[in-house]
């Protein structure tokens, strides 16, 4: 250590001070007892809350048997979760990781790979749009684009041609005989939760359609759920060729899984690409259960009803604190609320009211709140925005 910093830690979080003893359900416990509601959720992670008590017993009860063995050996419960993933969307084909950049990493080598596989290496470039995340390592910053994520990390990985969301004549003038396929978020979370019209992701099918192209869904943070639907694509009636998911598919604990049709997959050969972790015991363990428990009847209905209820409530908090807020935003669980000014002390204060929420680009703030939170919880974290905000107004204007 050089003196300047009493921590070991990489200096990348800001060396945040508050901290947590213990959960349950929608809330988190400092280890003096002080109660908060997680409308954070672990950046939308924990899609059923902490501590839930199936989950548990799925973990503990695979730990007291076997952790880990690696990808030499058959793993049944990747079989299991596997064939159960297919059998709820369109994918024939799936590869367990560990975290959303690598689920989003094995979508690009797919996708590449596909058309090295069928004769045509020299297409290789992927179509991403701006406001997208697609995680931190080399090839998914240059995917993303954010200059801020792509700064002191030179030379930026080529193969990426980003353009402006909602375009499609922008869409279709960027497609060359070089282009493999398109990237697109359904709802773009860290870029200020922007949900993009059915009408463009349709129009971006039919566009892969035309050109023999992959159509690439990123939904880690929308998938699993979240939206209101087991995954965001379902709401505009339209089918990828490959999609990423992670977050809530471990309800916590670290998973991710890239999805693919058959055809998609068939460059996906022996030796072409693995994981030492990837799918391990554990992680089946609990992201069998996790499906489970999401795919309960009336499960994703009720995430729907309760983003509703929700946005309903919020847009009349808009209405009565128009001068910070410009608009509400999202889909099922996955709200965003866009401020006048960087949200970062209004986060600051909403916490020191005992409620946890998320930033975003372009001033939003994020309430992911566990898909199985309650009205009640809604209107408690709701309540305490509005606290938060005549606060903040007084103290602004004092």
């Amino acid at each position: 250590m050089d003196g300047t910093n009493k921590s070991s830690l990489f200096s990348t979080y800001g060396h945040p001070t508050l901290a947590f003893d213990h959960g349950k359900g929608s809330y988190l416990f400092t280890s003096d007892g002080t109660r908060y509601l997680d409308f954070a959720a672990g950046i939308a992670v924990n899609a059923l809350g902490h501590a839930h008590p199936k989950l548990v017993e799925a973990l503990t009860t695979q730990a007291s048997k076997l952790w880990h063995v690696s990808n030499l050996f058959a793993i049944p419960g990747q079989e299991k979760l596997a064939e159960h993933l297919c059998d709820v969307s369109f994918a024939q084909r799936v590869f367990f990781s560990n975290s959303g950049a690598e689920a989003m990493e094995t979508s690009i080598k797919t996708a590449r790979r596909y058309h090295a596989h069928i004769g045509q290496p020299e297409r290789n470039r992927l179509i991403t749009f701006t406001g997208a995340f697609h995680g931190r390592t080399l090839a998914t910053i240059a995917a993303g684009g954010k200059l801020e994520h792509l700064d002191g990390f030179a030379p930026r990985m080529d193969g990426f041609d980003q353009i402006i969301a909602g375009d499609l004549d922008l869409v279709r003038e960027t497609i060359t005989s070089a282009t493999a396929g398109i990237i697109v978020e359904p709802v773009q979370g860290e870029g200020g939760v922007n949900v993009l019209p059915p009408s463009f992701l349709q129009g971006v099918r039919a566009l892969c359609d035309e050109h023999n192209i992959l159509l690439i869904l990123d939904e880690v943070q929308t998938g699993m759920g979240r939206t209101g639907k087991l995954f965001a694509y379902q709401w505009s009636g339209i089918e990828p060729d490959i999609m990423a998911l992670a977050k809530g598919i471990g309800g916590g604990f670290p998973l991710a899984a890239c999805l693919a049709t058959n055809k998609a997959a068939s460059g996906m050969v022996q030796g072409s690409h693995g994981s030492t972790f990837g799918g391990n015991p554990l992680a089946m363990a609990v992201g069998n259960t996790v499906l489970d428990l999401m795919l309960e009847d009336g499960f994703v209905e009720d995430v729907a009803d309760k983003g509703l209820y929700a946005l309903q409530k919020l847009a009349a908090l808009k209405d009565g604190n128009s001068d910070f807020i410009e608009e509400i935003r999202g889909k099922g669980l996955l709200i965003g609320i866009k401020f006048n000014e960087p949200p970062a002390q209004i986060i600051k204060c909403l916490a020191n009211e005992h409620v946890l929420s998320a930033p975003a680009a372009q001033n939003t703030l994020r309430l992911l709140p566990p898909l199985n939170t309650t009205r009640a919880e809604i209107d408690e974290a709701i309540e305490a925005l509005e606290r938060t905000l005549t606060k903040y107004r007084k103290r602004r204007n004092s």
